[in-house]
């Protein structure tokens, strides 16, 4: 069963105006953040109408950029300064995580969830506290890649196998730790899934070459490996040398931090990618659910990624309120909830008052349970099977055993 445009009118008007708040709070300005030095730039030569400047400036991630551009252009021509078109630039990043959240509201709606439930649902899509710390960091495009990646799940479990394509393929080139998604996607497609990947990569690729074409000294160093940032939150943290003076892009002294040690600059984004392979094989054998894996993938990402800090968490958060709603569409989404929580408690107030190492094992000793819950949900033999929608509305059963 279908649900109506005015049935979701509520919640349309709920999540652009969660939206709206958030920009409010986290879009007052960008100096001194992640956009200011590394997206700025590129959209200052592009709104001069330099376009081979503009790929030639863009960061690693510059596929969001080629992605957000027309409003860029939109936000100059209307007459508005550098602040409106970052302002112009996050909005489609910031509505992308509510149309998620109303997605995921008609299909909650057509298997007769309460009011609570959605609200809940609809507001850690929307109005996250965590994609608040994403904008004042520079990074609206992190909800943007998480919002892609679980319509992309979301589109493959009810069987729409060409729109999983196109949002898979647009995940990719928002941002390279999509590729994370690849397995579930197809893992949760019963239809031509090779006939998927060639979609999804045309569109990645469609991205990514203008960048690779302009850049002639070949793809950005960011893509492959984390340069010399070393945060504690990550599970690398201990094996970090002491005694050195480490300082952050402002030039102040980070006091208790450690250096990176040499090798793990090249192996961690390689490594992740590598350990996604054999768990999205297993959960293949093992007919495992598909949106959890996803979730597990996203937070693994976190704990590997030495450069991991409060925004990386949001993919997760969106593949658990996925994987809560479609699997117990009953009760509001209490891991994701948890997990904002805990992020969010983490960066206001932990990491102001604790010490670096203090901060690693706080960090870890929330995450690494969570880990081990989501792989004994995914992998531990005789569990509920994962109920599904068609593209149909009609209800499904994913496997017979996870």
């Amino acid at each position: 069963m279908r649900t109506s445009l005015r049935t979701l009118t509520p919640w349309i008007a709920f999540g652009v105006l969660g939206s709206a708040l958030l920009a409010w709070l986290g879009m007052a300005s960008y100096w001194w953040s992640d956009y200011d030095t590394e997206a700025a730039p590129a959209f200052a030569v592009l709104v001069r109408g330099d376009v081979l400047s503009f790929l030639q400036h863009c960061p690693a991630y510059g596929g969001s950029l080629m992605m957000r551009a027309p409003f860029a252009l939109a936000a100059s021509a209307l007459g508005g300064g550098d602040l409106a078109v970052f302002r112009a630039v996050g909005a489609p990043c910031l509505l992308a995580g509510a149309a998620f959240g109303v997605a995921l509201a008609a299909h909650l709606l057509a298997r007769g969830a309460g009011r609570g439930t959605v609200t809940v649902v609809v507001g850690v899509c929307a109005v996250n506290p965590i994609t608040l710390r994403a904008l004042e960091i520079g990074h609206p495009e992190e909800l943007l890649g998480a919002a892609l990646c679980g319509g992309a799940m979301l589109a493959a479990v009810r069987g729409r196998s060409n729109l999983a394509a196109i949002l898979l393929g647009l995940a990719v080139a928002n941002k390279a730790w999509a590729v994370l998604a690849v397995g579930p996607v197809l893992l949760a497609l019963q239809g031509d899934r090779r006939r998927v990947l060639v979609i999804a990569g045309g569109i990645a690729l469609a991205f990514m070459l203008p960048l690779l074409l302009a850049d002639a000294s070949g793809p950005p160093a960011a893509a492959t490996h984390t340069g010399v940032i070393f945060q504690p939150w990550q599970v690398w943290w201990f094996l970090g040398d002491t005694g050195h003076v480490i300082r952050g892009s402002s030039g102040l002294v980070k006091e208790g931090y450690r250096a990176a040690p040499g090798w793990i600059s090249p192996l961690s984004h390689p490594l992740i990618v590598l350990v996604a392979i054999p768990l999205s094989l297993l959960a293949w054998r093992r007919r495992s659910d598909p949106l959890l894996l996803l979730a597990l993938l996203f937070v693994l990402r976190c704990i590997l990624d030495p450069w991991n800090t409060a925004y990386y968490v949001l993919p997760a958060i969106l593949a658990l309120v996925t994987w809560e709603a479609i699997r117990f569409g009953d009760r509001p989404p209490v891991l994701a909830l948890a997990v904002s929580v805990a992020t969010w408690a983490m960066w206001q107030w932990v990491v102001p008052a604790a010490s670096a190492d203090v901060e690693s094992i706080v960090y870890l000793a929330w995450t690494l349970p969570l880990v081990g819950f989501l792989g004994w949900r995914l992998y531990a033999p005789a569990l509920p099977a994962m109920p599904t929608l068609s593209s149909g509305g009609r209800a499904s059963v994913w496997s017979t055993t996870q």
